[in-house]
């Protein structure tokens, strides 16, 4: 079995819990505003990689990931996109006794079968906004109810749950549409922490290189004010904020 694999890294403590090894599948269809990896959108501009190619990457850090307490995050793109592929990666993954983590914006959570979930140790969960409206000006593509059906699934099935929320002034700052995402988020019940993530400018030269416009050129990235605000709304619900 073979995916589309963008490019795979070695990182600590950002997606998920000691060094991880990180696998970014090719591939998402919902186009943010704020994305800062367009080269991930198509799975055509990725490298077919067979579970056999990408595991033995894996095997050569698993001693190290072990001692680290770390382990396999698989991200993108999209990972659901690719659902056999990871369920197979994740499966090889945790038959070398390694922590497994996904992440995904839920929106192709339906494709994620049970035997794929049965693999997965946590779920780092992008909710993009707390209101339709503002899910659709975010993505322009997508819908937010797949995300929260997600959620709940996860939930349901004991899965400890890491919300990420990007912050972007005159896009997702609105009180109202965090206050949405803050509830939301509230009432699901494995939620361990919400990370709220300003954004930044930090990919503009990549859409500069494949000749893609950046919608958000113009926006300066969130204050610190703005930041505590935004957190403090989540505090207000009993949720661990970073």
């Amino acid at each position: 079995m073979t995916g589309s694999v963008h490019s795979f890294d070695v990182s600590t403590g950002v997606d998920g819990p000691g060094t991880r090894f990180v696998a970014f599948l090719a591939g998402c269809p919902l186009r943010c505003q704020y994305c800062h990896s367009p080269d991930t959108w198509f799975q055509r501009n990725g490298e077919q990689t067979g579970v056999d190619e990408l595991v033995t990457q894996i095997r050569r850090y698993e001693r190290f990931i072990k001692v680290a307490g770390g382990g396999v995050t698989i991200s993108g793109g999209e990972p659901l996109q690719q659902p056999a592929f990871v369920r197979e990666v994740l499966t090889r993954c945790k038959e070398m006794g390694l922590h497994t983590a996904l992440d995904t914006s839920g929106f192709y959570g339906d494709r994620a079968d049970d035997a794929l979930l049965d693999q997965v140790d946590l779920v780092l969960l992008d909710i993009k906004s707390g209101d339709p409206e503002t899910y659709h000006r975010v993505t322009k593509t997508g819908e937010l109810e797949p995300t929260i059906r997600f959620a709940h699934r996860l939930a349901g099935r004991g899965i400890p749950i890491w919300i990420r929320f990007v912050l972007v002034p005159g896009l997702t700052d609105d009180p109202v549409n965090v206050a949405a995402v803050a509830d939301l988020v509230a009432a699901i019940p494995t939620v361990e922490r919400v990370e709220v993530l300003p954004f930044h400018r930090l990919g503009a030269t990549k859409y500069a290189a494949l000749g893609i416009d950046f919608p958000l050129a113009r926006t300066e990235p969130p204050g610190a004010e703005l930041i505590e605000r935004v957190r403090g709304q989540f505090r207000e619900r009993g949720l661990s904020v970073y």
